[in-house]
């Protein structure tokens, strides 16, 4: 007496039902992983295209009641926006803070501008710069 084959013969009747699930998944996966790259692509495009306005902080002076910072201001020179500085004691308080607009039509501004402070302030920090 023969025994009966319980397997089909390999390679004739195409792909098992395990390798088409198996090539779904592949295929979900690598369209996920392409819509997570865009999305990640179009955050970063927005962040860093989209900010129309920067500065940075060149000298300050601290005074008992103020502080006088110098910034150096880059945007477009038809854009608009403010910049945020914050100014803190030594202990590390926030003794002031504020916005200053910048609606100059010049693509580089350089101003010193005063924040008043309720103390004595050690630091002249720039907290970031929005476009409207």
């Amino acid at each position: 007496m023969s025994t009966a084959r319980t397997q089909l013969p390999e390679g004739r009747y195409g792909r098992s039902a395990d390798e088409r699930a198996d090539r779904k998944l592949r295929i979900l996966g690598s369209v996920l992983g392409v819509a997570l790259l865009a999305l990640i692509g179009w955050f970063a495009y927005y962040y860093v295209g989209e900010n129309k306005i920067s500065a940075q902080v060149i000298t300050f002076d601290a005074s008992a009641d103020s502080v006088q910072v110098h910034l150096e201001v880059h945007k477009d020179a038809k854009g608009h926006g403010y910049c945020t500085l914050r100014s803190q004691s030594a202990d590390g308080t926030e003794v002031g803070r504020a916005d200053f607009r910048f609606d100059q039509d010049a693509s580089r501004v350089d101003k010193v501008v005063t924040l008043r402070t309720t103390s004595r302030g050690t630091t002249a920090e720039l907290l970031g710069c929005h476009a409207d």
